[in-house]
């Protein structure tokens, strides 16, 4: 039998319990409600707001921080405090009875934030650098670095050269007169959306462009030169009627260096090399396409059926070496590398995909 007492002790921590649990619920649709009034301010006028308001966090952090750890701790402030680099304190005082004594050091540690880029950084070329290394580095293409600092080859820059790389993959536009987002867009074979997506262009609700401005224009490429004839096809005598099915293991189809790496939004690899080598098949199958049929996007290309769910293309052509129905062996040269369709210098753009969906070459080769 529960006493009077016990009851009574039961129902107060029940409710207790029970108030609890209120004022939480209560806090948490607070919290909610300050949330999504933080996210509205944030996204208002396309984001206006963000960078001030990310610039206001990391001070707050820093002057914490600061404080904080000079209450806590009773120490200066201290430099070097990254993983390999020794502790250096760069600012500390000691006070005595007759004297105040202030010491004071640097050292330099330089640190790349993994946020996303804003602006269009300068860099200066070091002894061994490559356009490929630099690009790999700061992730963004090695075409973006080219035309971005005018450069007519890739070996073209040197030690002490201050190049200007910028945030994406993609060119930089100065607004002039009579601009918008479509002409520039159109100018730059690129999509107005993504043009207004890049969070960091300063593009208003109405789409009004400031003279002078400066526009990031993602995976856009300067206006091209005019392209070869769409197809050049050039048959082979005695070409192969045997059936081929491939091995489903893949070689490397040309000699280059990589320019472009696989993407979700790139779903293949891009090799260049200005000498125009010629490209061989990556493994046994059946040509299924051959020639330029839309004028435009890949340029001349070759799509193989491998016979096991694997499919292969290679674009951007020069020339055609197969015809469509044409079996080919792993190895054989189908085509010569050039710069047909949507490019701007001369490389191949491989892609295997296996049922449809793309796979990164690099992992099959």
């Amino acid at each position: 039998m529960i006493d009077k007492k016990e009851s009574n002790l039961i129902l107060f921590f029940y409710t207790l319990f029970s108030y609890l649990i209120k004022r939480l619920y209560q806090l948490i649709l607070r919290f909610e409600h300050f949330k999504d009034a933080i996210v509205d301010l944030l996204l208002w006028k396309r984001g206006i707001l963000h960078r001030p308001f990310v610039h206001a966090c990391l001070i707050a952090i820093v002057v914490v921080t600061t404080v904080l750890g000079g209450v806590f701790t009773g120490s200066g402030i201290v430099a070097g405090s990254y993983p390999g680099v020794e502790q250096t304190i760069i600012a500390s005082s000691s006070l005595t009875a007759d004297q105040t004594t202030v010491e004071t050091s640097q050292e330099v540690v330089t640190v790349i934030s993994d946020k996303p880029r804003d602006q269009i950084l300068e860099y200066e070329v070091l002894g061994g650098d490559t356009i490929g290394a630099i690009s790999e580095k700061f992730q963004v293409s090695v075409d973006t670095i080219r035309y971005a600092n005018n450069l007519s080859d890739v070996d073209d820059i040197y030690p002490g050269d201050k190049i200007k790389i910028l945030p994406v993959s993609g060119v930089a536009h100065t607004v002039a007169s009579g601009d918008t987002i479509f002409t520039v867009a159109k100018k730059y074979q690129a999509e107005p959306q993504a043009i207004l997506d890049f969070p960091f262009n300063d593009v208003g609700d109405d789409f009004a462009l400031a003279i002078g401005q400066i526009l990031i224009v993602p995976d856009g490429a300067p206006p091209s030169k005019p392209k070869a004839a769409p197809t050049q096809y050039l048959a082979k005598e005695n070409v192969n009627q045997t059936p081929v099915t491939g091995g489903g293991a893949f070689s490397w189809p040309t000699v280059g260096s990589i320019s472009q790496y696989f993407a979700w939004y790139h779903p293949g690899v891009d090799i260049q090399n200005p000498a125009a080598p010629a490209v061989t098949a990556s493994d046994g199958g059946r040509v299924v396409v051959a020639g330029w049929p839309d004028n435009w996007g890949y340029g001349n290309r070759i799509i193989i059926d491998h016979g096991n769910g694997f499919t292969t293309l290679y674009a951007h052509l020069s020339r055609i070496y197969v015809g469509v129905g044409q079996y080919v062996d792993k190895g054989e040269v189908i085509g010569q590398m050039g710069s047909t369709g949507r490019s701007t210098g001369t490389h191949l753009h491989i892609e295997i995909r296996r049922n449809g969906a793309a796979l990164n070459p690099l992992s099959l080769f």
